[in-house]
């Protein structure tokens, strides 16, 4: 905050799906609240008097929303707009917070920029600050301690379940002219192999806010298609699973694995060792100091000296590697470090830092996309761990 020249910085809106305000609480199960961080001193918790018991989770000091009246605010004001003006003048008014402010958390864009507006022209003794690129939270966040890696490990143990779950699910069907089928005889399709994924996790506490990725063939081919929900399971085409879910601490995991069940084209065993070598050569790279873009140019330079096209030489390509090779991890699924290879991008590798490691190859007009997905974790005496327990096979053998 000094550095930035902050007196003050605000944390506000619901806490889940609030990245920052969630790594404040610490896991103290609240709905929302209003983190009031003063440069030097410890923070406030502005909490709802129907939390107050689970707002003492956070160890913060603590000040219940009740003392400030809101609803006699809004009586009084008329439009939600000026209340909620009113009552952030009388909480930094009352906790003594003054000069340049910055103001964090999730909320809808067009509400906060009228409500920030509103709030500089109201308060004279405050100056609302805004940040755009590495805002003062998202640094702090990118640098995991051990207590925060042994969540994201736990995460990834019971995320490598659900995918061994995901196999086992598939490999209990009966295969007729090359076709999953269930009981009744019809196709096993995206859909129904996505309603027991959801099962698994539901089974282990955890949550999937972002869409599991289940791709088969050529919507394999296009990185984020998530999957046809009629589209059946066959033999022998590509299927790229990406699961990223939540545990209910908070914490992301993120993995994927391409397999064919049966067997797996020539061709396509080509490109799957082609991913596979890139991933390796990625992670021998990982030292602490390495700059985060090298990773992304590596990557590019590794596709194409085996032929294939990248976003290096064709920004517009559609087909090779079109994508970024990294990104972090923590109570979002994408957080810093960034690994975009742009000038801007001046960050280096640190310990603490946990991101994926995910090249991959995309080819839908041959009907195909292949991606492999790993977490590492850089220690603070910079040695590198992966984090998935999860090995990596192309082909998964069916029953007879």
């Amino acid at each position: 905050m000094e550095e930035r020249g902050l007196d003050g910085a605000i944390v506000s809106g619901p806490a889940r799906g609030n990245p920052t305000l969630a790594y404040l609480l610490g896991g103290a199960a609240v709905s929302q609240g209003i983190v009031v961080k003063k440069r030097g001193e410890p923070p406030f918790f502005v909490h709802s008097p129907i939390e107050r018991e689970e707002a003492a989770a956070t160890g913060m000091r603590l000040v219940n929303m009740s003392e400030y009246g809101y609803i006699d605010i809004l009586r009084a004001k008329g439009n939600r707009l000026d209340a909620d003006v009113e009552l952030y003048r009388r909480i930094l008014d009352g906790l003594d917070v003054r000069g340049e402010v910055g103001f964090y958390g999730v909320a809808d864009q067009g509400k906060a920029y009228l409500f920030l507006q509103a709030l500089d022209r109201a308060l004279p003794d405050v100056h609302v600050r805004g940040e755009y690129e590495q805002g003062l939270f998202d640094i702090a966040r990118a640098t995991k301690d051990e207590a925060e890696v042994a969540l994201i490990r736990e995460a990834g143990r019971k995320t490598a379940a659900v995918i061994n779950g995901t196999v086992a699910f598939m490999r209990r069907h009966r295969v007729v002219d090359e076709t999953l089928v269930t009981d009744d005889g019809s196709p096993l399709t995206v859909g129904r192999v996505k309603q027991e994924i959801l099962r698994l996790l539901a089974e282990r506490g955890m949550e999937d806010p972002e869409g599991v990725i289940f791709a088969i063939g050529r919507e394999g081919g296009v990185p984020h298609n998530k999957g046809g929900a009629n589209t059946p399971i066959r033999l022998g085409q590509t299927i790229v699973y990406d699961l990223y879910p939540r545990g209910a601490d908070g914490y992301f995991f993120d993995c994927t694995r391409t397999f064919c069940l049966g067997y797996a084209p020539p061709e396509v065993q080509q490109v799957y060792q082609d991913v596979a070598d890139c991933v390796d050569a990625v992670v021998a790279a990982i030292k602490v100091g390495v700059e985060a873009r090298a990773l992304q140019r590596l990557t590019c330079e590794f596709f194409e000296a085996r032929g294939h096209p990248t976003i290096a030489s064709d920004p517009k390509t559609e087909r090779g590697y079109v994508h970024s090779v990294s990104h972090g991890l923590g109570l979002a699924v994408h957080e810093e470090p960034r690994f975009s290879d742009v000038p801007s991008n001046t960050q280096t590798l640190q310990p603490g830092h946990v991101f994926t490691v995910e090249p991959g190859l995309y080819y839908p007009d041959r009907g195909y996309g292949i991606r492999i997905e790993d977490v590492v974790w850089i220690d603070e005496q910079g040695e590198v761990h992966n984090l998935t327990p999860l090995p990596r096979e192309l082909v998964v053998e069916m029953g007879a």
